[in-house]
């Protein structure tokens, strides 16, 4: 059979920044699982072309919330062709039903354990509906051919994934309904495996905890030294209390990680129970930039604790404490969240239009604001973050990495810049929704 797997924009006439896409992993390993007597054809949409005329004979889309409606569009199209369409990814494993609305089967939760079940019941016209395995064999080395990456992509980076699961299970995240708060992890071999079988130097970890499991964070660094490496990944910030391991992963080529704050205010901190305060999270990242690690940091606005001063607040904080790229985000009430369920359940969400759920775009309803003071205040707050003079400033805690901090914030600066002349351009009054134009007025 003629197989195409396909990862789908979400918009076909809007791309984003290919200076902060994360490349795919989920269609690598399908193509690993694949048996050989199948012909195989990558589509990433942000980078490729996708022709749905397309000659095959089976068509498997991965998609987000966010791209889930153009997953749908691709679907449909190449069902109305008489192909058969098989949909998966964080989005249909949340929603099964509605993508069973587009798709013959879907896949809930992890392709390993279902995928070439999927194709030998193709093959002998007995697909079913819904796939899972909730214990699939990690053990089991799947070949990946990164030989289709496209060159297009900002820094080249390989795509590795050593663990799933998180132990966190935060309100706002679905990671634990898909993977659990288990931690099931990847053997190391298998890892070095495929960092020497790519070729590459440039890597990035999907893990949502590279430190997860402590051991086998160590037993994963010591093995990568000799490769000679570098690497970005993600880990919760607690990484800052094992000073070993802080200093294994360094040797082992980190020069960066994603580290999600989520908040600096005191009561989401001993919310979510990340670190015990405000001075531990200084002090934590502290010692990580000392270690010459950069810090990305995610910031979200839009709790319910969150107020009108909170975005001040914030940036204070990100540039007092030199961080050296932040990711300042809405609130995402995703389906298949607690936050979602709560919203819903209270008349909080706008709408269910998942497009518009892109961390960007305010969805919901703030507690101590208008939606329309949360958008404008996340925009703000994140061209006051990427200033000249926040650059300067933190640059002084970023000296190990001088050219590399500077073309990442730089870049920023530039969408940055965007987001504010679109706001600007949109009118203060307003803000971005479906089914009213391009806006719909809040006065």
């Amino acid at each position: 059979m003629k197989i195409l797997l396909v990862s789908p924009v979400r918009d076909p006439h809007k791309f984003t920044n290919k200076g902060i896409l994360i490349p795919q992993l989920a269609l690598f390993i399908l193509q690993g699982l694949t048996p050989k007597k199948h012909e195989v054809k990558i589509v990433e949409e942000e980078y490729m072309d996708l022709d749905l005329d397309e000659d095959c004979d089976v068509v498997a889309i991965s998609c987000l919330t966010s791209n889930a409606y153009r997953g749908y569009r691709i679907a449909d199209t190449f069902r109305e062709k008489g192909k058969i369409v098989v949909m998966g990814g964080i989005h249909p494993s949340l929603l099964p039903d509605e993508a069973l609305e587009h798709a013959d089967a879907v896949v809930v939760g992890e392709a390993e354990g279902v995928w070439e079940k999927i194709l030998e019941d193709i093959e002998s016209g007995n697909l079913q509906e819904r796939y899972h395995e909730p214990n699939p064999d990690l053990d089991r080395y799947i070949p990946k051919d990164f030989s289709t990456l496209s060159k297009k992509r900002m820094y080249n980076l390989v795509p590795l994934q050593t663990s799933r699961g998180c132990p966190y299970n935060c309100d706002f995240c679905c990671v634990t309904n898909i993977f659990g708060k288990r931690i099931t992890l990847i053997p190391v071999k298998h890892i070095v495996r495929d960092i020497k079988e790519s070729g590459a130097r440039n890597f990035i970890f999907l893990d949502d905890n590279i430190i997860g499991n402590q051991k086998y964070a160590r037993e994963l660094f010591t093995a990568l030294i000799p490769l000679k490496i570098r690497w970005v990944g993600q880990s919760s910030i607690s990484f800052a209390r094992n000073i070993d391991i802080m200093e294994l992963a360094k040797k082992s080529g980190c020069k960066g990680l994603f580290i999600g704050l989520e908040s600096v205010l005191e009561t989401n901190i001993n919310k979510y129970k990340k670190l015990k305060s405000l001075e531990d999270t200084q002090q934590s990242i502290k010692k990580i930039l000392k270690m010459g690690i950069l810090i990305q940091a995610s910031v979200i606005f839009g709790f319910d604790e969150d107020t009108h001063e909170t975005f001040g607040e914030t940036i204070k904080f990100l540039i007092k404490n030199r961080i050296s790229l932040a990711s300042i985000n809405a609130l995402t009430p995703y389906p298949g969240t607690r936050v979602f369920e709560k919203f819903k359940e209270t008349g909080r969400l706008l709408h269910e239009k998942w497009e518009y759920y892109d961390h960007h775009t305010v969805v919901f309803k703030p507690k101590n604001m208008s939606p329309l003071e949360l958008q404008i205040g996340k925009i703000k707050a994140k061209s006051d973050f990427s200033k000249i003079f926040s650059i300067a400033k933190r640059i002084l805690g970023n000296l190990r990495m001088p050219a590399f901090y500077l073309a990442v914030n730089l870049g920023y600066r530039k969408l940055a810049i965007a987001e504010n002349k679109i706001m600007r351009k949109s009118g203060s009054h307003q803000l971005p929704m479906p089914d009213s134009g391009d806006v719909m007025d809040w006065k």
